[in-house]
């Protein structure tokens, strides 16, 4: 689906100037986000206040990639913070994924760190005790496996009841605020990969999907309190509002992130780029399998691949690009390609294949508008997997997927339709019910 236009000239120009055409014209404004509209407009309210944040790297004020973190700025004006809370990466985000983090002190700043990505993934009772306000920072990328949404449902779980406010600084979603994919959440299958009864890419920001868990009573069951304007559930609402979204300015639901105008901060050590963080919303699934997703290289989830893939039955140094027929994904190029894994310290402690040559796909974002990220993943893992006998998927996938239907599908026996030729190798996911539900909480 289309989500932004231009005319034959616009889009001419637009080719000229960029290797991904989803690059939109410069704006005039970029997008602000709700921790610019904190400070200008809503710091009369943290005075006098005990405060703790949530954050990390891409905590930024301004667009500019090197703009001071939301803590810096608040420091230096004088709002006192008291605690900071970790979610997975940590603060700084120099942590892999799924590594421990432990709290401690930040050695930049000297306020105490709190893990909400260790033993506990909550603030203890007494930390909440000492704060009043807790403002959540984050740039998120729009998928519900990506564990931030679930980090910010268990803290608003906590943290209402306790009667201390939480303020959710929005940010844009990478992936536009339109695109829905992927299977609903199956409670069976619930876990910190999946919390909430969302798709897989939901379309919202996590100051929308805030609103949503209030109001829908997912969190703070016992202090349920929202204040989404028009909001249908009247029991969900009191007058005393603990939840509060501070939305951006400028963003619109038909924005990816080239059109924000905003820099990129990676939100986490293996997305390091837009183009990372787009595909990265369907192969994330190839961690669910054990095929290498990229990690040890500086494109993870851009490269995929192992050690026993070959697609002929010819030695894989002597396959040319013209003898294998890859699958066809509108908005993106695939090559066959090799890259050896490496400890990354920080980004791959232990990647799979670490120091083995890996023969796999390499994928080019070409037009992130005609690229469906779900949608291609699915059909190209489906490929590798039928073009690697020795790899296997694992019940990781099955909670990425949030169902586990996602096997049928990938086998070849199920497998119907080629998204080359506009069909989608997939269920019908029924999102209707999903995008009705959702309306009432959406902010832009």
């Amino acid at each position: 689906m289309m989500r932004f236009s231009a005319s034959g000239f616009g889009l001419l120009f637009l080719l000229l100037i960029t290797s991904i055409s989803t690059c939109s014209k410069e704006l005039p404004h970029p997008v602000r986000s709700g921790a610019e509209v904190l400070i200008d407009q809503h710091l009369p309210g943290l005075a006098g206040k005990r405060v703790g944040i949530l954050l990390n790297q891409s905590s930024t004020v301004r667009p500019e990639a090197n703009s001071p973190l939301t803590l810096d700025t608040l420091l230096t004006l004088g709002v006192d913070i008291r605690a900071l809370f970790a979610p997975e990466h940590g603060v700084r985000g120099d942590i892999e994924a799924g590594g421990s983090v432990k709290d401690g002190v930040d050695s930049k700043t000297g306020i105490p760190i709190y893990s909400l990505y260790g033993s506990s993934k909550q603030p203890p009772n007494e930390v909440l005790e000492g704060l009043d306000i807790i403002l959540f920072d984050i740039q998120d990328v729009g998928a519900r496996f990506y564990t931030y949404m679930s980090t910010m449902g268990l803290l608003l779980d906590v943290a209402l009841p306790a009667g201390v406010e939480v303020w959710i600084l929005d940010r844009p979603n990478p992936a536009g605020g339109e695109y829905i994919s992927g299977w609903m959440l199956n409670p069976e299958f619930t876990s910190f990969v999946g919390l909430y009864p969302v798709p897989m890419v939901h379309g919202m920001t996590l100051g929308e999907l805030a609103l949503m868990m209030v109001g829908e009573g997912w969190v703070g069951r016992s202090k349920v309190i929202s204040n989404a304007e028009n909001s249908s559930n009247s029991e969900s609402t009191v007058s005393n509002t603990l939840l509060k979204v501070i939305p951006m300015e400028e963003w619109n639901r038909t924005m990816l992130w080239p059109d924000t105008g905003r820099e990129w901060v990676p939100p986490s050590p293996n997305l390091p780029t837009f183009e990372h963080a787009y595909v990265y919303l369907g192969t994330c699934l190839v961690e669910g399998t054990t095929l290498s997703e990229g990690r040890g290289t500086e494109d993870p989830f851009l490269l995929i691949g192992s050690s026993t893939f070959n697609p002929s039955q010819d030695t894989f140094d002597s396959i040319s690009q013209s003898e294998v027929t890859l699958p066809t994904l509108p908005g993106a190029q695939l090559t066959l390609t090799e890259f050896i894994p490496k400890r990354i310290p920080g980004k791959a402690e232990s990647p799979k294949y670490q120091d083995q040559i890996v023969h796999g796909i390499r994928i080019t974002l070409t037009d992130a508008s005609l690229y469906q990220p779900v949608e291609s993943g699915l059909e190209l893992l489906r490929w590798l997997l039928s073009n690697d006998p020795e790899a296997k998927t694992t019940r990781f996938l099955t909670l990425l997927a949030g169902d586990d239907t996602i096997g049928e599908i990938l086998s070849e026996g199920q497998y119907e339709g080629d998204i080359s030729q506009g069909r989608r190798p997939l269920p019908d996911f029924s999102h209707e019910d999903f995008r009705a539900l959702r309306e009432p909480y959406l902010l832009y």
